[in-house]
């Protein structure tokens, strides 16, 4: 019976791994993200592959690249299904969705910078600007109220 497995891989060869697997006909998962315009492992060093164990061990065992097939002394242990499926619930065009500071924020929020020259200023979330990256806030403080436009991921939720 087939099961969802980790495979260590050995290092920097993730995409290697994944890439023979696929051309030998076996369902591979190497979860990845962005960073600064390069696309990453998210887990570097592992990756998940769909086999029948203990009759494709051996040709999982011995694949060019793997270091081992994460288990114990009775075997691989088997990675639950809604596992996978909670990973991939966080892609966005393939790619993990990493929330930097929390919880994005939505309309009407309580929000505060969490980075750069501005950090630690709060307000509350007013719209979207055309950019879509960038966003309006409303600041309020004792003698003074304003807007601001700042990205979207210097933000984070202020949860109650």
């Amino acid at each position: 019976m087939k099961n969802w497995y980790v495979i260590n891989t050995k290092p920097k060869k993730e995409f290697q791994v994944a890439k023979m697997f696929g051309q030998a006909g076996f369902e591979y998962y190497n979860p990845v993200y962005e960073q600064e315009s390069r696309i990453k492992p998210f887990f570097p060093g592992y990756g998940f592959l769909l086999f029948d164990f203990p009759d494709q061990y051996q040709l999982v065992r011995f694949t060019r690249g793997v270091k081992r097939v994460v288990g114990n002394r009775q075997g691989p242990i088997p990675v639950p299904e809604e596992v996978l499926q909670a990973l991939k619930a966080r892609e966005v065009n393939g790619l993990i969705e990493l929330e930097k500071h929390g919880q994005q924020p939505a309309v009407g929020d309580e929000v505060e910078v969490a980075e750069g020259p501005l950090k630690g200023l709060r307000g509350i979330f007013k719209k979207e600007t055309s950019d879509k990256e960038r966003v309006l806030i409303l600041l309020s403080y004792i003698s003074y109220q304003g807007q601001l436009i700042i990205e979207k991921a210097k933000l984070k939720k202020i949860i109650p």
